[in-house]
């Protein structure tokens, strides 16, 4: 009889650093590694604990002055398209979408890097290069895909770009997509294409029959963040569980240090997958 123990990673708390929401603030990062045979477990697990994944690593915002960082996801199911949206989705409903292996091209970079130099120029990813940027795409150890959209009809010799409008990096868990990164053309800000990777992402979503889509971090009081409170039939991670957004302006209180659980509480609630066997 053979017995393996319960999956047991270790957490580490990242050095403060600038916060790249709230100004003034300084954030830092509990995370734990994402590898081996219990990958997958671990990586649903924690995901439904508010946890995101970079490259081979799980993370959560775990800030001493506050916790205003909440994982946001949508009840697939539930959700219907505002108006806006819905024009949002006739505007972009002649792309082209095609989901792929995680492999990085030069045509992802080239359009990822035009995205941050537009967008993101001043942040933590700003000077990232080609290897760094195949890294986070290609190092995962779960299943994973890249999501492209591109221009119907339209071809790279038919102006300076090529006709790859929009990519995310998106991680398949037990219970829904998981949306890690997206970047999109930035010279076609009118088409509001951030958006459209999301409601494309709730369509892939409810086809596949998975009940959540997750967005990443929502967080009161950043207009970077404040677009996800748009969207219809959205919960957030909050006190241990999951719960509807309800009024944004309701969730103010989080950027209050009062708000902060001391790091060993934190670690001590997080539930882990019980991968323990038995083999006669």
């Amino acid at each position: 009889m053979r017995h393996t123990l319960p999956l047991a990673p270790q957490f580490y708390v990242t050095a403060p650093q600038p916060c790249p929401y709230l100004k003034g603030r300084m954030e830092r990062k509990l995370f734990t590694a994402l590898q081996g045979e219990h990958a997958e477990q671990l990586n649903n697990t924690l995901s439904k604990q508010g946890f995101r994944r970079s490259q081979n690593v799980l993370y959560r915002p775990s800030c001493a002055d506050c916790t205003a960082c909440l994982s946001a996801r949508i009840r697939v199911n539930d959700f219907t398209p505002s108006r806006s949206q819905r024009k949002i989705a006739r505007r972009n409903g002649h792309l082209n979408r095609e989901a792929m292996s995680p492999w990085a091209t030069e045509d992802q970079y080239d359009l990822f890097r035009r995205y941050l130099d537009s967008r993101h120029a001043d942040g933590g990813m700003a000077d990232m290069d080609i290897f760094e940027f195949a890294a986070m795409v290609e190092e995962t150890p779960v299943r994973s895909r890249i999501v492209e959209y591109r221009e119907a009809g339209l071809q790279a010799t038919d102006g300076p770009q090529s006709d790859l409008a929009a990519v995310c990096l998106t991680d398949v868990l037990a219970d829904g997509l998981s949306m890690v990164y997206s970047f999109y053309e930035p010279t076609l800000i009118r088409r509001s294409l951030g958006t459209h990777i999301i409601l494309d992402h709730i369509e892939i979503a409810r086809t596949a029959r998975l009940p959540y889509v997750y967005l990443g971090y929502w967080v009161p009081g950043s207009p970077k963040m404040g677009y996800k409170a748009g969207f219809d039939a959205l919960e957030i991670y909050k006190g241990g569980e999951w719960q509807p957004i309800g009024d944004p302006a309701a969730h103010d209180a989080e950027t209050h240090p009062l708000s902060v659980a001391p790091i060993a509480e934190q670690v001590a609630r997080i539930t882990l997958p019980d991968t323990r066997s038995t083999q006669r």
